[in-house]
């Protein structure tokens, strides 16, 4: 088996810039199989997958891809260092993983590295200049950024690193791969294609958030997906079974903020400094989504930071569960796999015969004995659960249970 690539994704939907870092991840790497940890039904920004998540595997495994695993609710919808996290450790579990690549902004690993260092290292002076940061009322991540500026002597290179949203997540691959001394090998490939939250295209590429709107508005898509991708997406507009964003559910989030009690909301995740209140006091007084984060918002707290928060309600995640989440490593959850993706579990399961790899939930439900890890799993079955209300025909609960695992034929050797 001549090296296997790891890649950490959303895939929101699958899209030609998408097909572009595979192709050049797998070339650079002289590697023949791939796997991805992919986010579910719901994504790190605090937002729904526009499909559910076998669509999104069936995309994948259809342009490329060999196995996809999903990456658990928890971590999927956590911060940008937890979904990190929570990836490596999962690709970091297998065993057999070589290299993992991500896009990034800058495209080069050594300024990244060196970030991730001192962010992994956190030295007293670096501290010290977060902390007047934080005093003068900035978020912590910007706080975070201009302090990073200052320890660096304000170099243009590295002021840059933690102002770009992917270059933000690949420092935190980066800190994980350290934090848990793993072997794998870190490659970037630059995101020179389009910029992650911008609405142009270029060159036949979109970003997801782009394409997303293109959806939105009833746009053809076909130039800016592979044509597999584009099937799906067009099967699942005809059934009724696209959730375009967070709206969808705005009803069941505030139905659920105005329920619990302020001590509830303030022990949700990523709460603190009184938000409760102005939470609490938003839910009782707004009627859709986007005047609730209008009135929740501030500079301290970013709107994806408080879609997460809403997620957090939406999906009854505690702060108990983000913390037994970073002390645990994740189950292996199989979503589809082709016929390499057989080879590449035949390898995992060599390398690791204790592992379990889980392709039915049933069956693990009933046999895991680790309370957390079940709770986890509870934590996705409910997620699935509460995406399929979005739909317009048949929102049927516990697909978890019967969905099973996609099988495709594609393979690139």
């Amino acid at each position: 088996m001549n090296g296997i690539l790891g890649i950490v994704s959303e895939y929101n939907p699958f899209h030609n810039g998408h097909l572009h870092h595979l192709e050049l991840s797998k070339q650079l790497t002289n590697t023949d199989f791939t796997v991805a940890v992919m986010s579910g039904n719901f994504v790190q920004r605090g937002d729904t997958s526009i499909v559910d998540k076998w669509t999104k595997a069936e995309m994948a495994l259809k342009s490329g891809v060999d196995l996809v695993i999903e990456l658990p609710t928890v971590y999927a919808i956590s911060s940008a260092e937890n979904f990190a996290d929570g990836a490596v450790k999962i690709l970091n579990s297998l065993g057999v993983v070589d290299y993992i690549s991500f896009g990034s902004e800058i495209g080069e690993i050594s300024p990244l590295n060196d970030v991730a260092s001192i962010l992994y290292r956190e030295p007293k002076e670096f501290q010290a200049l977060i902390l007047a940061q934080l005093k003068s009322g900035l978020s912590y991540p910007k706080a975070r950024e201009i302090a990073l500026s200052q320890f660096f002597g304000n170099s243009k290179k590295y002021t840059e690193v933690l102002s770009n949203p992917n270059n933000i997540l690949g420092v935190e691959y980066l800190k994980a791969l350290k934090r848990h001394r793993s072997s794998i090998k870190p490659l970037t490939i630059k995101r020179d294609y389009s910029d992650y939250n911008s609405t142009k295209v270029k060159n036949g590429i979109a970003s997801a958030t782009a394409i997303r709107e293109m959806i939105k508005n009833k746009q053809n898509v076909h130039y800016v997906v592979p044509y597999e991708t584009y099937e799906l997406l067009d099967d699942c507009i005809q059934k009724g079974n696209v959730i375009p964003d967070l709206s969808v559910f705005e009803k069941e989030i505030i139905y659920t903020l105005r329920k619990l009690t302020l001590t509830e909301i303030a022990n949700l995740p990523d709460v603190s400094e009184g938000l409760e209140n102005k939470i609490k006091m938003a839910a009782n007084t707004c009627n859709t989504l986007p005047e609730l984060i209008a009135n929740i918002k501030s500079k301290r707290y970013t709107q994806s930071r408080i879609q997460r928060i809403l997620l957090y309600a939406l999906l009854n995640i505690s702060q108990k569960d983000i913390n037994a989440s970073k002390r645990t490593t994740p189950y292996i959850r199989v979503l589809g796999f082709n016929k390499h993706g057989k080879r590449i579990i035949s390898a995992i399961a060599a390398a690791n015969p204790k592992l379990k790899i889980i392709v039915s939930v049933k069956k693990f439900m009933e046999d895991c004995n680790n309370t957390t890890l079940r709770n986890m799993m509870a934590k996705d079955i409910f997620a699935t659960n509460v995406y399929t209300l979005g739909f317009k025909k048949n929102p049927i609960a516990n697909l978890d249970y019967t969905h099973k695992v996609v099988e495709t034929e594609k393979g690139n050797n």
